[in-house]
């Protein structure tokens, strides 16, 4: 395999001349406990009946107060696999454990020493041994120190998880799961990684596991906790800066580091899904239309590059709403969306992975909600895949910030979404998309609602020819009744039906934006300067504050999106050497080469159809709460006036 002009191979040599050392770590090690504290009872004999252990000595010399009095310990990480059922003899996935951690062990080793060597670490490191490091460097030996720690770990932890990721999927899923990983040490590498191999023989130890199943999904999920708990610790360090923006491959294993990044092997989730065809779903035309098109350009992803040509070139969609009444065909799209990318991947041999986010992932346990988000989110962002992930009734999963009826569970997952979907640290690489769906957008926390850069507009089948298509589709073959004075799904050709829908857009639907939009063309004409668009949008904020730079900054996505109007031709994804197996460049020059301009129309048909969705998630938002409040104020009159009868003599 060639490597792209950013990504350096760590040699298999230097690798191998670790073994030796992974192993010496692996057979044992002494280690006294820092941070974590020991998670095995210590079983100290009583010498006499009645007569309890020593406490432990305290010290009292100023200074030594605070350092830990705990014994080093010895660390047999090997013994304790083995030990970990009630075979004697060593199992075949016992053997594989041990083998992927001496191999992560040795490339976390080998990074480390790539980035020492890179930054001038192994220099300083000399000088520091022979007593000549000079005073104005050592707070830049400490930074790179921990640097190195924070490398050495985090590798260690993401080639443990990938290497055993097959083994995961081979084995099942298991419930069993470690505590907080704590002991996180970050002085040099060498003492990190025993400090992430005592803290797992801790946990091994104290989980009782006694079969292989359990062992691995023990070792994977310390792994994942790991890599999350030194990913926050390097956040905004500068020292990585060397580390974070290279890529590194080891050829043997198919293992890539891309920064902090976990890198799970790529592979697909099974589907139990009745898929539906596109010409199955009747109605919801432009919904339906931009659910083909983003199919299709989530599989313009080059996995080389780790990056999509369409979230370069704008247009493309990484998060969206669809909202409407309960029986719309919400689910339906679902179901067609999911359809259309497991074919396109089947045809192509790309890993595409579907997870939906459900009630099930509200825990009463504190973080952990939040933990159950984020492994969503990670298992659907993983660069090596195509990732399609939904969120159906968002409104009961996600709570709304200052609604005392939102659990603390649904509280966490609001912020994990609102972080992942426009955080800091969010990244478009453009292999995966995030669907949310509600029968009551309003209910939504305004902020999470606001990060749905495309909205869906889920209405159903609304014309007369909508509702003989699909009563003749529902009622299947059994039957002989003749169709009548009707050409069958020729309202739902999808071209012809989008046309119409956006031209319905370029006047607003809404009651209160359709005013404010006659108001602003009385005032000063028709939209078709960038100014009077942009007086537009002013009232707009001014008739709903809530309609603040995000909007805007969504409605130019959408708008980008109209400019790349246009579907990838079929043959394009049936023969995947015509467009997805070409070059990164070559498949960016393809799909510019059918990008259409920007038109005026498009930009009023944009800004109303998402002020449209902003005013009616508004309007039933304010609503439900008039009707609440007056069924409320009923009901104490109706008390008051019982209340007065009672009293009567």
């Amino acid at each position: 395999m060639t490597l792209s002009n950013d990504l350096m191979e760590l040699k298999e040599d230097k690798i191998r001349e670790k073994y030796k050392f992974a192993e010496a770590m692996l057979e044992g090690f002494d280690h006294t406990p820092r941070i974590a504290a020991k998670r095995e009872p210590d079983r100290v004999e009583e010498r006499s009946t009645g007569l309890g252990t020593r406490r432990r000595f305290r010290s009292t010399t100023p200074g030594l107060v605070t350092r830990s009095t705990a014994r080093p310990e010895g660390v047999r990480l090997s013994e304790r696999i083995l030990e970990s059922d009630e075979d004697v003899l060593t199992t075949p996935l016992q053997a594989s454990v041990l083998r992927a951690l001496r191999r992560a062990l040795s490339v976390a080793q080998v990074a480390s020493d790539q980035f020492a060597e890179q930054t001038g670490l192994d220099n300083l490191k000399r000088s520091n041994l022979s007593g000549t490091l000079d005073a104005s460097q050592k707070v830049r030996f400490q930074d790179l120190l921990s640097a190195s720690a924070l490398i050495a770990l985090h590798v260690f932890a993401n080639m443990t998880d990938f290497l055993l990721s097959g083994l995961t999927v081979e084995l099942g899923e298991t419930d069993l799961q470690c505590g907080e990983v704590e002991e996180v040490l970050l002085d040099n590498d060498h003492l990190a990684l025993h400090g992430a191999l005592w803290e797992l023989d801790q946990e091994i130890a104290a989980a009782n596991v006694s079969t292989d199943a359990q062992l691995i999904g023990l070792i994977t999920s310390f792994c994942e906790q790991l890599m999350e708990k030194v990913t926050l610790r390097a956040d905004g360090k500068s020292a990585l800066a060397p580390f974070s923006a290279a890529r590194y491959r080891v050829e043997a294993d198919d293992f890539e580091i891309t920064g902090f990044t976990p890198a799970a092997r790529a592979r697909s989730t099974s589907l139990a899904m009745a898929f539906k065809k596109p010409e199955e779903v009747v109605g919801n035309h432009i919904a339906k239309y931009q659910a083909m098109k983003l199919s299709k350009m989530l599989m313009a992803y080059d996995f080389e590059r780790k990056l999509n040509p369409f979230a370069e070139l704008g247009g493309f969609i990484f998060t969206f709403m669809g909202d409407g009444k309960p029986g719309t065909g919400k689910t339906t799209l679902i179901q067609m969306m999911a359809g259309l990318i497991n074919d396109y991947c089947h045809a192509a041999g790309y890993a595409f992975r579907y997870e939906n986010l459900s009630t099930e992932s509200i825990d009463s346990y504190q973080g952990k909600s939040a933990q159950n988000a984020k492994a969503f989110i990670r298992n659907v962002t993983e660069p090596n895949v195509i990732g399609f992930g939904t969120i159906d009734d968002i409104d009961q999963l996600a709570g709304k910030r200052g609604d005392r009826q939102s659990s603390a569970g649904q509280l966490e997952i609001t912020a994990v979404l609102m972080e992942s979907f426009a955080g800091a640290n969010t990244v478009v690489r453009g292999n995966c998309t995030f669907g949310m769906f509600s029968n009551y957008p309003e209910n939504v926390d305004d902020a999470l609602r606001q990060r749905a850069g495309a909205r869906f507009l889920v209405d159903g089948p609304q014309s007369r020819e909508d509702y003989i298509d699909i009563l003749h589709l529902l009622m299947g073959k059994n039957h002989s009744i003749p169709v009548g004075d009707h050409d069958l799904f020729e309202a739902q050709a999808i071209k012809k039906a989008v046309a119409a829908s956006y031209d319905r857009h370029s006047r607003p639907q809404e009651d209160a934006l359709l005013n404010v939009f006659d108001k602003v063309r009385e005032q000063i004409g028709d939209l078709d300067t960038i100014a009077k668009l942009g007086a537009y949008l002013k009232a707009i904020q001014e008739a709903d504050d809530r309609f603040t730079g995000r909007a805007i900054k969504n409605i130019t996505d959408a708008i980008k999106v109209r400019a790349m109007d246009f579907e990838l031709p079929d043959e394009w994804m049936e023969n995947p050497e015509l467009f997805l197996f070409r070059d990164y460049d070559t498949k960016k020059a393809m799909i510019a080469d059918l990008a259409q301009p920007i038109t005026v129309e498009m930009v009023i048909q944009e800004i109303n159809r998402y002020a449209d969705s902003e005013f009616r998630y508004a309007d039933k938002s304010d609503e439900a709460a008039i009707e609440n409040a007056v069924r409320e104020m009923q009901r104490m009159e109706e008390a008051k006036r019982r209340f007065m009868e009672a009293k009567r003599p």
